[in-house]
């Protein structure tokens, strides 16, 4: 089977990786390839034997199953962009986190210059399941889809033959995970501020003596440090999930924002140098919440 994969970020590259192990053909394009951090994605696709493209049509050209991995965002001009290039009969599966509307929207595109388009939606972390993390399938095209994919690794199953069921399930999980990693962030680093810390996780543990939350504090910290732009840009498809259902989305909203502040802390490298080591990789959240508390009062001892 030849694969483009278009997004070629931590999603992108982990199935490339995973799908060359596995003797498949594989060319992928990423909007950076142009920018910053062309160079390493040039340098990783040549260690696995992945084409680099010029362009979204060029990767897909002749494929027989078209990948979207990008941000949130950019689901629907992805679609766009590729739907030209797409052979007819060709497979395009959005493993992006959008909102069920952004992936009808996607999927008319796809379907109207001859492609397949399926809905995926991916229920957990990408990293420790790779190419095996639990992926729904959606969409009138998902059956033929489905066994094509799990006999070169996925482990996908189909949700619905109806497009945007799917990606429901993912958004409305998203509520809750995301929201828990913000509100974690937030209480963690505000009971830090006022020394109450160990008060608070000990009753945090009383009441849900399941969670270890000194590492999932942890673990929550890195993960919206390393990958908060990303994330609030599917909390914001998450909340017009919310509203697509008629709800006023306050909490996936304000899920967002936070989200894309500790991206933007991060991205004015008060976590380190991203790729370095050390970056967001402290196994005590206090290390990372003090950073917070000295950037929101400088010239105070937090």
């Amino acid at each position: 089977m030849q694969i483009a994969i278009i997004g070629f970020g931590e999603v992108g590259r982990i199935l490339a990786e995973d799908l060359r192990a596995r003797g498949s053909r594989v060319s992928a394009f990423d909007l950076k390839l142009r920018g910053e951090g062309g160079e390493s994605m040039r340098e990783h696709a040549l260690r696995l034997g992945v084409h680099l493209a010029p362009s979204h049509a060029q990767a897909v050209a002749g494929a027989d199953l078209v990948i979207s991995a990008v941000t949130a965002s950019q689901a629907v001009p992805v679609a766009q962009d590729c739907a030209t290039g797409l052979k007819p009969g060709a497979f395009f599966l959005d493993f992006n986190s959008a909102s069920p509307g952004a992936k009808i929207r996607a999927a008319g595109l796809v379907d109207e210059a001859g492609g397949r388009y399926v809905e995926g939606a991916v229920m957990t972390s990408v990293p420790p399941y790779r190419i095996k993390v639990p992926l729904l399938l959606g969409g009138p095209h998902a059956p033929a889809l489905q066994p094509r994919l799990n006999a070169i690794g996925f482990d996908s199953k189909v949700a619905s033959e109806q497009l945007g069921v799917a990606s429901a399930t993912k958004m409305c999980r998203s509520v809750m995970i995301k929201g828990l990693e913000a509100m974690v962030i937030e209480s963690f680093t505000t009971a830090r501020h006022y020394g109450v810390e160990d008060a608070v996780i000990a009753s945090l543990r009383e009441t849900f003596p399941g969670i270890d939350w000194e590492k999932q504090g942890a673990y929550f910290f890195q993960r919206v440090i390393e990958h908060g732009r990303r994330r609030s840009e599917e909390v914001r498809e998450v909340a017009q999930t919310v509203r697509e259902a008629g709800l006023e989305p306050w909490s996936a909203a304000g899920t967002a924002e936070r989200q894309a502040w500790v991206a933007d802390r991060a991205d004015e490298g008060l976590f380190g140098v991203r790729g370095e080591p050390g970056f967001a990789r402290s196994a005590d959240w206090r290390t990372e919440a003090d950073r917070l508390l000295a950037h929101l009062h400088p010239h105070k001892d937090c």
